[in-house]
């Protein structure tokens, strides 16, 4: 080439980014708790909403990444403090509402109200996503560790596809999995249980978050 094409990223370069990536999509956090409570009391197709919006935030903390955030960080830390306190209070909030609601009853489904809209799911999962302070760190981690300086902006955009779609599936197949008639089920016997659990799980990673 010309020499203006930039450093091609090797296979084995992508495959440990896409690797990565889906660990930390698949590894426990609010995106995975949003998407089983959601799937539990809204349906899958909400799920599948809000998944789309938290694979949305993904993709932002990766463009965020890709520009230098981690520079940004590294020079103004108290923004990421700002980021860390702010994500740990949303997580609290989360988690105090589900169990202080613990014991509230479910509507039988002909009184049962409908999900929440589409555009609503979405904008919780972009929310869930956004007020994690775990992702823009691990981007900045990966994209440094993985990535040359130099990729091809082609490259760059399928490195942000692997990114969305497996946030999208995996978070989608979670709320899948807790939407099944049997898991639903379950969690009706035992709601007071799950929605403290789920709220407790949810309140220990802001506190973790906003303090650590």
């Amino acid at each position: 080439g010309d020499g203006t094409e930039g450093r091609s990223l090797s296979l084995a370069a992508f495959l440990t980014f896409a690797g990565l990536m889906i660990l930390g999509a698949i590894s426990p956090g609010p995106a995975v708790l949003m998407s089983a409570r959601i799937g539990l009391n809204e349906g899958f197709r909400t799920g599948v909403f809000l998944a789309t919006g938290i694979a949305a935030g993904a993709v932002f903390w990766a463009c965020m990444a890709l520009f230098g955030l981690n520079l940004i960080f590294a020079a103004a830390p108290v923004l990421l403090e700002a980021l860390k306190i702010a994500g740990g209070g949303f997580l609290l909030w989360m988690g105090w509402k589900l169990w202080a609601g613990a014991r509230a009853p479910i509507a039988l489904p002909a009184d049962q109200p409908a999900p929440r809209s589409a555009l609503s799911a979405f904008w919780l999962g972009i929310a869930t996503q956004l007020t994690n302070p775990k992702a823009p760190v691990l981007m900045s981690a990966i994209f440094l560790g993985t990535v040359p300086p130099q990729t091809p902006a082609w490259q760059y955009l399928a490195l942000f596809a692997v990114i969305f779609i497996a946030e999208s599936l995996w978070n989608s197949l979670v709320a899948r999995i807790f939407s099944l008639d049997r898991t639903r089920e379950a969690y009706l016997r035992a709601k007071p249980l799950f929605d403290r659990c789920f709220g407790a799980m949810l309140a220990l990673l802001g506190l973790k978050l906003a303090l650590f």
